[in-house]
């Protein structure tokens, strides 16, 4: 910044484009792009080892680099565009709000350490509402732990669980 100060002439500071004066150039064309969104749909779960050989059968010089998913042509067409709906769970509108006992149910999970080398697990559901807390520890974080917790939590209150909320954090 300091070479570009010129006191008669401020235009000079102003930001200047940071895209490189050469770029590199595509290695590949239409007819490749073509090529490997027909075998992706052919083949929709191979990887792109086995597109790649396939590709070269058909006289295209390709890496597997060239073949990912997320780069099928000129315009890197994403494949985050195609995602389906989760089926299983669904985002709570941030208007929702809970007004009776079961509405939310919000659950959470807890390392415990009663002694040196012992990991126990912590699960804990709670009514938003009424505060009503449903409670296990388990000695591992596992499908059957959670499915038994869940039949727990389902069962025991008094009243009918409409919605269960879960943060979704990163374990630590």
């Amino acid at each position: 910044m300091k070479g570009r100060y010129d006191p008669l002439n401020l235009k000079r500071l102003e930001d200047r484009s940071r895209r490189p004066n050469h770029r590199r150039k595509p290695t590949w064309g239409l007819e490749l792009a073509q090529a490997v969104l027909r075998l992706r749909e052919q083949y929709p779960r191979w990887g792109q080892d086995k597109l790649v050989i396939l590709l070269r059968e058909q006289g295209f010089e390709v890496s597997p680099s060239m073949v990912r998913a997320d780069r099928i042509g000129p315009n890197h067409i994403s494949a985050k565009g195609r995602q389906k709906q989760r089926p299983y769970a669904v985002r709570k509108p941030k208007d929702y709000v809970a007004k009776e006992p079961g509405d939310i149910v919000q659950l959470d999970t807890l390392d415990v350490r009663p002694l040196p080398g012992v990991v126990l697990k912590h699960l804990v559901a709670r009514d938003v509402i009424s505060l009503w807390d449903v409670l296990g520890v388990y000695p591992r974080a596992t499908a059957i732990t959670a499915k038994s917790f869940l039949e727990a939590v389902l069962a025991r209150p008094p009243f009918p669980i409409k919605a269960l909320q879960v943060d979704g954090g990163a374990p630590r």
